[in-house]
């Protein structure tokens, strides 16, 4: 993304939405929480402060930009909307989010609609799980 994509969404290219869009676009992880974002850029000198990264992260969930995950027993994440259908698996010792697509459970998920008579809009799908032990 770009700033011409802020442009797109109505919304001025400013430098701490600069630097918010750049941590998410090459972050590892995708998923990051608002405090994540910060401590990066304390880590790379920028003086933007944490009030801002909510501020901007709100912004850019409103236009669309980034989607946030509210997982249980944790903090909300925020990741770009690379427009790709994903589901989430999260580690609840770890609090790892792991992306995955599967054809088979989106099937699944239309015909169990289609059975009861309706069709899906939208739905979103959070596996909690632990590591097994060996």
């Amino acid at each position: 993304m770009e700033s011409q994509d802020l442009r797109k969404a109505g919304l001025k290219v400013t430098h701490p939405r600069m630097r918010v869009l750049e941590i998410l676009e090459t972050s590892s992880p995708r998923h990051m929480t608002a405090e994540d974002i910060y401590r990066q850029l304390l880590e790379s000198q920028d003086d933007i402060g944490l009030a801002t990264v909510y501020r901007v992260l709100t912004q850019f969930e409103a236009a669309g930009l980034v989607m946030k995950h509210n997982f249980e027993g944790g903090q909300a994440v925020f990741e770009l909307d690379r427009g790709k259908h994903h589901d989430h698996m999260v580690d609840v010792d770890t609090g790892k989010v792991i992306e995955f697509v599967s054809d088979e459970i989106e099937r699944l998920q239309h015909q169990i609609a289609e059975k009861h008579g309706y069709q899906i809009e939208d739905h979103s799908l959070v596996l909690y799980v632990r590591k097994k032990k060996s």
